[in-house]
Order: C-alpha cells, then sequence, then structure tokens
C-alpha cells in the first residue's frame, strides 16, 4: 500500500480535477493499479479497483450530494452490473455501457412507479413494462428514446386496451378487453375541434387522442360440445373355420 498522496484524477463527469488525494495499490509504472480509494476535490470518494491508472473494475462512488454508484466500471466508466442510487430516492439496478443506462435494466421512481425493460444510451428503449403505483395500472409494450411507441398493451384492473401507441398515447386501431370477455373495437384519433377562420390565436393546448367505437363482440356463453352417439359397427359375417367345415359336410 502506498502513502497518500495527490494528483490527477477524472470525476464522474469525465472532468479531470487535479490534487485529488489517492491511497491504494500501483503498477511498476507507478500508475493506480489493484484496490484504492481517491478522495477527489469536489467531495466525491471512490474505492474500488483500477487499472493502469483508471477505475476498473468492481468499484463504489459516493457522490458529495448524496447519490451513489455500485458496480463495475471500465476506463474510468460504469459498464456493466451495477445500481445507482439517486439523491432524490429513486433508483437503477441493471446494465450500464459507457456510462449509460444500456440493455436490460429496473428503475425504481421515486413516485414508487418502476419501469423493468430494455435501455439504449440511457433512455427506455426497446420492449419494457412500466406499473403505474397510483393506478395499479401498467403498459406492457414498445419504447423508443423513452416513449411508448408502437404495439403495446394498457392493462387496468378490470379492463385493458391492445394498440398502437405514439408519444405515450394510444393511437390508431385497437381495442378494449373486459373481464366478462366481451371486446369494443375501435380507434383512438385527433379530433381537430378548432375553427379554420378563428384569427385570435389561442392558449396552445396538447392534442389528446379521442377514443371512437365501431363495434362490440358479444358476449358469448360457454357451451357443452353436442357429442354424436358412436356408430356401432356390424357384426363380422367372416366364418370360423370349424364353421366352414360344417357348411362343406352338408
Amino acid at each position: 500500500m502506498s502513502e497518500p498522496d495527490t494528483e490527477e484524477e477524472d470525476d464522474e463527469e469525465g472532468k479531470v480535477l487535479s490534487l485529488g488525494e489517492y491511497e491504494g495499490e500501483r503498477n511498476e509504472a507507478g500508475e493506480r493499479h489493484g484496490h484504492g480509494k481517491a478522495l477527489l476535490p469536489n467531495g466525491d470518494v471512490y474505492e474500488g479497483q483500477y487499472k493502469n491508472g483508471k477505475r476498473h473494475g468492481q468499484g463504489t462512488y459516493t457522490f458529495k450530494n448524496g447519490s451513489r454508484y455500485i458496480g463495475q466500471y471500465k476506463e474510468n466508466k460504469k459498464h456493466g452490473q451495477g445500481t445507482f442510487f439517486y439523491a432524490d430516492g429513486s433508483k437503477y439496478e441493471g446494465e450500464w455501457v459507457d456510462d449509460e443506462r444500456h440493455g436490460y435494466g429496473v428503475y425504481h421512481y421515486r413516485n414508487n412507479d418502476t419501469y423493468s425493460g430494455e435501455w439504449f444510451a440511457g433512455n427506455r428503449h426497446g420492449q419494457g413494462t412500466y406499473f403505474y403505483a397510483e393506478t395499479g395500472s401498467k403498459f406492457s409494450g414498445s419504447w423508443k428514446d423513452g416513449h411508448q411507441l408502437g404495439l403495446g398493451e394498457l392493462i387496468h384492473q378490470n379492463h385493458k386496451f391492445l394498440g398502437n401507441f405514439v408519444q405515450n398515447n394510444p393511437m390508431g386501431p385497437g381495442k378494449f378487453v373486459f373481464e366478462n370477455g366481451c371486446e369494443q373495437h375501435g380507434e383512438y384519433a385527433i379530433d381537430n375541434l378548432g375553427s379554420e377562420e378563428e384569427e385570435v390565436e389561442d392558449i396552445y393546448k396538447p392534442s389528446v387522442p379521442v377514443w371512437k367505437a365501431k363495434k362490440i363482440t358479444p358476449l358469448t356463453l360457454w357451451k357443452p360440445p353436442v357429442l354424436e352417439p358412436p356408430v356401432l359397427s356390424k357384426p363380422s359375417t367372416v366364418q370360423t373355420s370349424a364353421e366352414q367345415d360344417d357348411s362343406d359336410e352338408r
């Protein structure tokens, strides 16, 4: 183990900070290598594995604001499996690539919502499920750049909607399926309620898709199938050898 010293160290934002204190193992070239602990001038602390002067392997990075990352590093960047505890109480557990959430992971939000699924470059992207703690509903389907986009299923307590989603809203054809087995088919569309002759500019309000029902599939009660009586085969007319001999004698 070396004595505590001061030198440069990259923080989590990639900024090179001088006068950081380090105590730990080194390689023959004098670089941080093996297990060590660094205190950065901005108040952050890293303790874990180093390789050739960079955070590499398993380590814990504690931010001065209370956030903390525990997981794998590769050349100073979060890379591999790791858990990030954010200062606001939220938490991410999963895969990292080049300092970003990437791959499969679970995010626990501060309002108790959760997202479990695929990530790409720090955003929800791919297949995933978002659980809404306040209502108990959940969305399961496709995501792109952090938004619901493509086929999905919005599940409530006594019914669910299956269809297409655009920017977190249902859009286009789909259907509601109720717990009693009924289905309501239709589509979500944007209603153009404004008048073309209006010249006064109104306050902007985001467009909300409106459900337009087209048909309802009636409830079909289950009935046991009617079984046809088995067809009885006719008695065999083939004579046995004894019957044949008796017939010949006659």
